[in-house]
């Protein structure tokens, strides 16, 4: 099997082309994915049944389920109703990139939301117990205490977890989005060469992969840059 180089020349360019694309996917679902998160974790430690409840149903369907049928089932299930189609979310879900950050924002929201419950649930009783004693309320010691140590020790699982989803906005090609993956493959259509397209496709994946890593691998240091000294 002979590997075409001059293809892959050809189609690089063509691919990051729906960089942007890509990159959108990732930052917007991202965001919105850590604020959504972030009120899952308030209501998983309220100590209020009726808020922690859903909250835990909520994340259990969105771990429990496929993104990619997630995806679908927006795209192609919500329009089938006709309030939807009235109303202002229809301004969102009329267009597919509206769908794709609206499933990848639902999806990561659920895993995020449990990996800063780890974090909240890693810090150690007796910091809050010296906080206590300090004269400190429950929200300065939320604040002050449990949300940086927590978001130290949730950082790095939160690194895996942003990684993963810029592997998941490779699904948005499904529903027409023409981002990276989208792009690869019209060209594997029109070239019948899938092995050349994909590898180089998996490249560049990889190469975003790795200076992500690197990003978190900096803020994970300046994090923990007092645990170093007092080591």
């Amino acid at each position: 099997m002979s590997f075409d180089f001059s293809l892959i020349a050809e189609s690089l360019p063509l691919m990051l082309m729906g960089i942007g694309i890509t990159f959108k996917l990732l930052v917007i679902s991202g965001v919105l994915g850590f604020c959504l998160a972030v009120g899952l974790l308030l209501m998983r430690i309220s100590g209020k049944w009726y808020l922690n409840f859903p909250a835990q149903v909520y994340i259990y369907v969105f771990r429990g389920t496929p993104i990619l049928v997630q995806i679908f089932i927006i795209y192609y299930g919500l329009p089938q109703f006709e309030w939807i189609r009235d109303s202002v979310f229809w301004a969102v879900l009329r267009e597919p990139t509206g769908c794709a950050i609206l499933a990848l924002t639902l999806n990561t929201g659920a895993y995020v939301s449990e990996i800063l419950r780890g974090g909240v649930l890693g810090v150690g009783k007796g910091l809050l117990e010296a906080g206590s004693a300090l004269g400190m309320s429950a929200r300065q010691k939320f604040i002050y205490i449990t949300t940086p140590i927590a978001a130290r020790l949730a950082l790095p699982a939160y690194s895996n977890d942003v990684i993963s989803l810029l592997k998941s906005t490779a699904l948005a090609s499904t529903i027409t989005i023409a981002d990276m993956t989208g792009i690869a493959r019209t060209i594997v259509a029109d070239t019948y060469a899938p092995y050349e397209i994909f590898m180089s496709l998996a490249i560049i994946y990889m190469i975003f992969t790795f200076g992500l890593q690197k990003l978190f691998g900096v803020i994970e240091r300046y994090l923990g840059r007092y645990s170093r000294r007092e080591g």
